[in-house]
């Protein structure tokens, strides 16, 4: 081959692989954990919550998923849902996941639960009306309420959750609660070893969330 013909051959081959598609970057998707002191972390060390722990099971199962803390502590649902638009509006991108877990408040200051389920209602209704996933974190009442009590508000998250088709994750305490070594001395905060127990359980369940 002349020296003329290998340059064009050269450039051909230049030209070809420019015009390549590139390689997509895997997703890297956006959660919002949306909740209260269960959520928050409350009694644990700064990095030790549920956000980062999830954040870090995410990425040990290769999602490079970035978990956003929408814990605060001490909020019943009527407070959240008063925050969730700023909240989202915040995080500067819609998120592909919202885990929603509340209700624990409002059950232990005895408050009705059609409150609670008017609150949750409207929170997956806005946002369903944005198109933005969510998984409902169910939560349990304490055994020495009045039996009425712990039967109707059992019975809140199962009817949200076929109410606007979003996937239900039973109990957001599953495997910790009342587990000896995974509750906090006041028996309704999760340890370290209690809240690894409650990511483990929940993984599942947002990677599924997080699927296309």
């Amino acid at each position: 081959m002349s020296r003329k013909g290998g340059m064009r051959l050269l450039i051909l081959l230049f030209l070809l692989i420019a015009a390549a598609p590139a390689r997509a970057a895997p997703p890297q998707p956006l959660v919002l954990a949306f909740g209260d002191s269960l959520t928050a972390g409350f009694g644990l060390d700064r990095g030790l919550g549920f956000a980062p722990q999830l954040q870090t099971a995410l990425r040990r199962h290769g999602i490079r998923a970035t978990v956003a803390d929408g814990g605060v502590s001490g909020d019943t649902s009527t407070a959240a849902r008063a925050r969730l638009g700023w909240t989202l509006d915040g995080l500067g991108a819609p998120p592909d996941l919202v885990i929603v877990e509340l209700g624990a408040n409002d059950m232990l200051r005895g408050l009705d639960p059609r409150l609670t389920e008017d609150n949750l209602d409207a929170i997956l209704a806005e946002l369903g009306r944005r198109k933005i996933p969510a998984l409902l974190a169910g939560m349990r009442a304490a055994r020495n309420l009045d039996p009425a009590f712990v039967a109707r508000f059992g019975a809140i998250y199962p009817a949200l959750a076929r109410k606007h088709k979003v996937t239900l994750y039973p109990f957001f305490l599953d495997g910790a609660a009342l587990v000896p070594g995974m509750m906090q001395a006041d028996g309704m905060h999760p340890t370290f070893d209690g809240i690894k127990t409650v990511v483990t359980r929940i993984v599942p369940a947002v990677k599924a969330g997080l699927r296309p």
